[in-house]
């Protein structure tokens, strides 16, 4: 598989989540939330303890979102673990998530990312961790906009979605 723009040789899944931590606090700390890791929540769909990646609440409404996080740039086993997670995803009684980005996926595993409701590419640029905006002719698998927009459908930021339009007038 191609490398896509702003993918990161020799990150591991612990650096990734790290990283989306980062950028999380960078661009929203402004918002309200707190960002926590490796909590532990409730019983996964094969009755094991779940400890989620991240999850960041915005104590002053009471909402929140686990977020798992994923990252592979070569093939390998996290292919087998992308249908589980989403499946886990799914099940908890919460709003969940999963960030993913790297060029390891498999066609097969990147479309069903693609196309789940719960996935969301998000790969921040390290040095700024500021949102990057999909611009004419990307791909959909580019910058931070896909988990942007998922956290402001979370947390009801509807300025993210509505940047540089107005309302229309009749």
């Amino acid at each position: 598989m191609a490398r896509r723009a702003g993918d990161t040789p020799g990150v591991t899944g612990n650096d990734y989540r790290k990283l989306i931590a980062r950028y999380l606090l960078s661009a929203y700390d402004d918002r309200g939330i707190e960002l926590y890791e490796e909590v532990a929540l409730g019983t996964s769909i094969i009755g094991k303890q779940r400890r989620v990646d991240l999850f960041l609440l915005q104590p002053a409404t009471g909402r929140a979102l686990a977020l798992e996080c994923k990252y592979q740039d070569s093939a390998g086993t996290v292919d087998e673990k992308i249908p589980y997670a989403l499946q886990d995803l799914a099940a908890m009684p919460m709003s969940t998530a999963l960030a993913y980005a790297g060029a390891g996926f498999s066609p097969g595993v990147l479309h069903l990312l693609q196309g789940s409701a719960l996935a969301a590419y998000c790969l921040p640029t390290p040095e700024e961790l500021e949102p990057i905006p999909r611009r004419h002719g990307d791909g959909i698998d580019c910058g931070t906009w896909q988990l942007d927009h998922l956290l402001a459908v979370q947390f009801g930021w509807w300025d993210i979605v509505l940047r540089g339009r107005r309302p229309t007038e009749l």
